[in-house]
Parts: C-alpha cells; sequence; structure tokens
C-alpha cells in the first residue's frame, strides 16, 4: 500500500512513519511533505498513492485549499486536533480521519478501511461541503457564569504565550481559548486569517504595513487602534505565502 504523508511537523511525521512501518507490513510510505505547494508538487510529479494521510492545518496553510487547487487523486485521512463538532462534519462528507495524538488503535482502523475499499477518493464538493460546515462564523467565549459571542469578522488575531490560547477583537477585548492555535487555524477562512508564525494568526483587515527584517523576516504593523499584545514576525519560512496571500 503505497502512502503519501503531509504533515507540517516534523515530530508528528516521524511518529505516523514508525505507526505505519512498525506495524502494517503492506504500507510502503512514497513520500512525506509538509506544506500545501510541496503537496501539490508531489501528486503532480509522482504515481496517486492509495492513500494520503492529510494534516488540516499545514505550514502555508490549511489543506483545504490543495483540493481547490488540483484533483486529489486518492482515498484521503485527515489527521485533526478539532473538537467533536468538526469530527462529525468528516464523518457526514464520508472523509475518514485520525485525531491527534493518533493511536495504533485508530490507525488501524483508519488502514481497515481503506484495505476493504471502503474509503473513497472525496471529490470537490465533499470537500466544499467539509469546509463549510468545520470554518467557524463565530466563537462562544465563557466567562464564568456567562458566554460571550465574538463573531469572526470582528477578531483582529490569536496569538499563544504560555501555553495559552487568545482571542484579541478588534476593539480590544482579549480572551482565553481552549482550542490551540492548531486546532484553530483551519476552522478560518484562509482569504482572510494568515497564520504567520506558531504563535500568531492574525487577519488580513488588521495589517497597517509591512517591514524587512534582517534574517529574511517580516514585521507587520497593526493599525493603530488594534492593541499590540504579541510579536507579529512572519517567520522566514512563511514569508513568501504571506506575501502571496497579502497580495491577493
Amino acid at each position: 500500500m503505497k502512502t503519501l504523508i503531509i504533515e507540517d511537523e516534523l515530530r508528528a511525521r516521524e511518529h505516523m512513519i514508525h505507526l505505519l512501518l512498525d506495524n502494517f507490513p503492506s504500507v510502503e510510505v512514497v513520500g512525506a511533505v509538509g506544506s500545501i505547494k510541496d503537496s501539490i508538487a508531489w501528486l503532480g510529479a509522482h504515481e496517486a498513492p492509495d492513500v494520503i494521510f492529510m494534516d488540516v492545518e499545514l505550514s502555508d496553510g490549511s489543506s483545504f485549499d490543495i483540493f481547490t487547487q488540483i484533483d486529489v487523486p486518492s482515498p484521503v485521512v485527515m489527521t485533526t486536533a478539532y473538537d467533536q463538532y468538526a469530527v462529525q462534519a468528516f464523518e457526514v462528507n464520508a472523509l475518514d480521519y485520525l485525531l491527534k495524538p493518533i493511536n495504533l488503535k485508530d490507525l488501524q482502523r483508519a488502514i481497515a478501511r481503506i484495505t476493504s475499499g471502503e474509503a473513497v477518493k472525496p471529490s470537490n464538493e465533499v470537500v466544499r461541503n467539509l469546509i463549510n460546515q468545520v470554518r467557524k462564523e463565530k466563537f462562544l467565549i465563557r466567562l464564568n457564569d456567562r458566554i460571550v459571542p465574538v463573531r469572526t469578522t470582528d477578531i483582529a488575531y490569536f496569538y499563544s504565550e504560555d501555553k495559552n490560547s487568545f482571542l484579541v477583537t478588534r476593539s480590544g477585548s482579549s480572551y482565553v481559548l481552549d482550542e490551540s492555535l492548531d486546532a484553530l487555524a483551519g476552522s478560518l477562512d484562509p482569504a482572510e486569517f494568515f497564520r504567520i508564525s506558531r504563535s500568531c494568526i492574525i487577519s488580513e483587515s488588521v495589517i497597517d504595513s509591512v517591514s524587512k527584517l534582517m534574517g529574511g523576516r517580516l514585521r507587520i504593523s497593526v493599525r493603530r487602534d488594534i492593541p499590540a499584545n504579541t510579536d507579529f514576525t512572519v517567520s522566514r519560512a512563511r514569508v513568501d505565502d504571506f506575501l502571496s496571500w497579502l497580495e491577493k
């Protein structure tokens, strides 16, 4: 069984490779990539694998964007840190999934579906339905005995600090979130939000200017009315994708 792994975190990629090779003699890992760009290039240059294990959030955006640019030729198993609501969306759209951290039992279930022929190649319509269900239009913030709804269009940025995730609105309110930035990234509209680093996801609407730093990185200045609670530096690996995103 020829297998392609699309996963941007090296540790998670190596964990998946070891789980597959140590427990499934029929599996051959024919490739491992970590970005939308590299995934599209790999699929265009190689014979279609028997299965693709695909992380939802990649280094340059959501893996769903792969489906909007090319025809994905193989059955897909999504790997995700999403909550149960998003998992239900995967089930409705007939895509298999693995919740992180991935364990052997769940992987055995996915492999069994593939070898039995139960897993099918997802159509673009299926993926569009999935994207529409997973992406959030609002966040419900729980504050003691209150629930505060925050529309996604009112969000300036997300950031992480000391293992906590925060949401900051355009009006300056800041809220602690239960989700990690990894879990958040795939549920946001990639036309509006970009993950500039491991610790920050920013809305295009609050960017005032961009300046160059030494070492190939970029520094974002947000609008004056937006509170700057974190560092807005674009990591070197994301600079090209960020500039392409900003030009759209």
